[in-house]
């Protein structure tokens, strides 16, 4: 599956206009632990490597980022197999992930613990999130099975988004948490254009 996201600011009443209408699929609560090397070699790839609740999960681009317009909406390929996780991280799968992770000090960088309301209208999955750090953020998400729907995936979020007059691009939970607690990092980030 490939996971088409993008990241909104909400102002007083959107999130009333938006869910009318809307499935209320639930509220829960996780706690994502972020992992990386010491000199950022995932994420400057663009690869992004999590414990969610302790199951494995991998983000890898969908796309190619070639310019800073590409960085507006998120195309990622999801890996949910630890063996998948592995080979991708081109990593031995003798041992456990966890020992293997350790072994090419791969580390945590970042653990967030997000409260989730979730609504689903239409083909869209709607995610309203709370952080533990102090922040709020409202997505847009869609999943499609092929890449050649990328693009067309794209217009349908900026299209809803344009429908509800939603502005302000706004940077994702890990994002703003590196930009907040680990400046080194996200100018790393930067750098690689992969913000």
């Amino acid at each position: 599956m490939i996971e088409i996201e993008k990241n909104f600011d909400l102002k007083p009443g959107d999130k009333k206009r938006i869910i009318k209408d809307a499935e209320f699929i639930g509220r829960r609560q996780f706690t994502d632990i972020y992992y990386d090397t010491q000199d950022y070699k995932l994420t400057t790839n663009d690869f992004w490597l999590r414990q969610r609740d302790g199951k494995w999960e991998l983000k890898t681009p969908a796309v190619k980022r070639t310019s800073i317009k590409d960085t507006t909406i998120d195309r990622y390929h999801e890996l949910e197999n630890d063996r998948d996780i592995a080979k991708e991280l081109k990593i031995s799968f003798k041992i456990t992930l966890n020992k293997a992770l350790r072994e090419k000090t791969i580390v945590p960088f970042a653990t967030i613990t997000t409260k989730r309301e979730t609504y689903q209208k239409n083909e869209f999955h709607l995610d309203f999130d709370e952080m533990d750090f102090g922040y709020v953020d409202f997505e847009i998400e869609l999943m499609i099975t092929n890449e050649k729907e990328i693009a067309e995936a794209d217009r349908k979020i900026n299209r809803f988004a344009k429908r509800y007059q939603l502005t302000g691009n706004k940077r994702g939970k890990v994002i703003e948490y590196l930009f907040r607690k680990n400046p080194k990092h996200y100018r790393a980030l930067v750098k690689a254009r992969i913000l």
